[in-house]
């Protein structure tokens, strides 16, 4: 199927009163072996984008590495241990993950590190989560027609599309230098962001020389000498895998749980944004009942959210949160953030290398990819 027709979405992995809002995992740049520049035929800008948008991928499978480094305080960690989503430290560090691709509706995803692994494996109308750690599992069934995985954009292809996604008049795309990527011949498409509001730099993304797939996804935050993230493969097959890739199949004495399924019609990935970065007016409610909106376009654009169950800015309130795992230490950190205050209003402000989030005492949460002034701005509004 084309690539850009596999919709890939921005998924809230943590509370969004942790403040986070993620676009992709990453790596620092140069991190990752790489070959003498190949000598390849010269392609425009414009064609390469071509290239991507109307290339065909039916499977893959890989090894990818990811490294974070983003500036933020160890907040993405503590949501994690709060919502019990050991995915959510992908925010954080350095991880390998394996990844397979059978198609819109087969995808598995396995998280590996020194202490277990954890699979999300998604087959039809099924997805499946399981800990080695705990030997626990969850089971969601799909409603009919709806094929989407709760995962973070785990690869180059998942991060592609959201910046992709972003381009319009106030970004320039043009060709960086060939690279090899994962032993393959690739091509590097640059995007770099106009606007002066946007803390992104460039984003640089390894194009397949032959396939056309996205390798390498890099991300520079404005003014730094290293990049802050970075998504590659270190080993990739075009080759579709077999169909046993895909099935769970619970190992001895792992407890299941069944969580219920997404209603027809609603869609996890509340404030989705489509091609261009058009706003869909449909997603601007999450299906838990937090209100949540976007604001302006592209690089640019903030989410808000106001939490009814949120409290100040120092902290959720509610004995329910105050009893998850790690939720007293997440109040902490989000207690010790600088004070801020102007014309629209009081809270606190969580800054990073990529990341503005404003937490308003009234009870707002605004996030995204810019500037504190561009979040009090629309504050303000």
């Amino acid at each position: 199927m084309p690539i850009l027709k596999n919709r890939a979405v921005l998924r809230w992995l943590v509370p969004v009163t942790a403040g986070v809002a993620v676009i992709g995992g990453g790596a620092a740049v140069g991190t990752f072996a790489a070959g003498a520049q190949p000598a390849l035929p010269p392609r425009t800008a414009a064609e390469l984008l071509n290239d991507l948008r109307t290339s065909r991928l039916e499977g893959l499978s890989g090894t990818v590495v990811q490294r974070a480094d983003l500036g933020l305080p160890p907040i993405a960690g503590l949501a994690g241990a709060a919502t019990g989503n050991e995915l959510a430290t992908l925010l954080t560090g350095t991880h390998t993950l394996r990844v397979w691709y059978g198609g819109p509706d087969r995808q598995r995803l396995a998280l590996v590190d020194t202490l277990g692994e954890q699979d999300l494996l998604h087959n039809g109308r099924d997805v499946w989560t399981w800990s080695s750690r705990t030997n626990t599992a969850s089971h969601r069934t799909l409603p009919a027609g709806e094929a989407t995985v709760p995962s973070a954009p785990a690869t180059p292809v998942d991060a592609a599309e959201q910046a992709l996604a972003a381009i319009d008049p106030s970004t320039a795309v043009t060709v960086g230098r060939s690279a090899r990527v994962a032993g393959r011949d690739a091509y590097e498409l640059v995007l770099s962001p106009r606007d002066a509001d946007s803390l992104v730099h460039q984003v640089r993304i390894a194009l397949d020389a032959k396939e056309h797939v996205p390798l390498r996804f890099v991300v520079l935050a404005d003014g730094a000498d290293r990049p802050a993230f970075e998504v590659a493969f270190t080993q990739v097959d075009f080759r579709t895998p077999d169909a046993d890739q895909f099935r769970f199949n619970p190992p001895p004495g792992v407890k299941v749980t069944e969580e219920p399924g997404v209603k027809a019609g609603e869609n996890p990935a509340a404030g989705e944004r489509g091609p261009a970065g058009k706003h869909d007016p449909d997603l601007d409610r999450r299906p838990d009942g937090r209100d949540l909106r976007t604001v302006g376009t592209g690089w640019t654009t903030v989410v808000v959210a106001r939490l009814d169950a949120a409290g100040p800015a120092g902290g959720p309130k509610g004995d329910a949160n105050s009893a998850a795992p790690g939720a007293d230490a997440v109040a902490q950190v989000l207690g010790g953030l600088p004070k801020v205050s102007g014309d629209w209003g009081s809270g606190r402000l969580l800054t990073g290398k990529l990341f503005s989030v404003l937490l308003t005492d009234d009870g707002r949460v605004l996030a995204g990819m810019v500037t504190p002034e561009r979040l009090y701005q629309v504050a303000r509004g």
